[in-house]
C-alpha cells in the first residue's frame, strides 16, 4: 500500500513537471545535463530534431530521437547548460533557448552550442516538439 502511495506521488509530480513551460524547460535542461535521452522525448508524440548526424525534415517518432539524441550525446562532456530565454507566444506554443557549453572527450577546448527547444501544450502539459542546434 505505501509503495502504490509512493507511485502515485512521483506521478502525479512528474505529470505536473511540465504543467508551465518554465517547468518543462527545466526538465528537459536536467535529462540533457544527465544525458537521459529518454527523458528528453519521453513526452514528445513527434519530434523535430536538427543537431548533427539528423534530417531535419521531418518529424521522427521517440525511438528514434532518443536514439539520436544517445548518438550526439557520445564522447561529449556537459560543462554548462542555462536557459537563457523562456517565450510564450501564444497560449498552447512556446519556444526556450538553451545555452550549451562542453568538451568533446581528450580534449580541453570547451565548445558552445545554442539549442532552441519548440514546445506545444496540450491537454495541460507542455510537449517538445522540435529541437534545433546550432553551433
Amino acid at each position: 500500500m505505501i509503495i502504490a502511495y509512493v507511485l502515485l506521488m512521483l506521478a502525479s509530480a512528474s505529470a505536473r513537471q511540465a504543467s508551465t513551460l518554465s517547468q518543462a524547460a527545466a526538465a528537459v535542461q536536467r535529462a540533457w545535463l544527465a544525458h537521459d535521452a529518454q527523458a528528453i522525448v519521453e513526452h514528445s508524440p513527434n519530434l523535430v530534431l536538427q543537431i548533427p548526424g539528423a534530417d531535419p525534415s521531418s518529424p521522427m517518432g521517440r525511438a528514434q530521437a532518443a536514439e539520436l539524441l544517445r548518438r550526439y550525446f557520445t564522447g561529449r562532456q556537459e560543462r554548462r547548460l542555462d536557459i537563457s530565454s523562456i517565450r510564450e507566444l501564444e497560449a498552447d506554443k512556446g519556444f526556450v533557448e538553451l545555452e550549451r557549453r562542453y568538451v568533446v572527450t581528450g580534449t580541453d577546448d570547451e565548445r558552445h552550442e545554442t539549442l532552441f527547444l519548440g514546445f506545444r501544450r496540450q491537454q495541460g502539459q507542455w510537449l517538445l516538439l522540435e529541437l534545433r542546434s546550432v553551433t
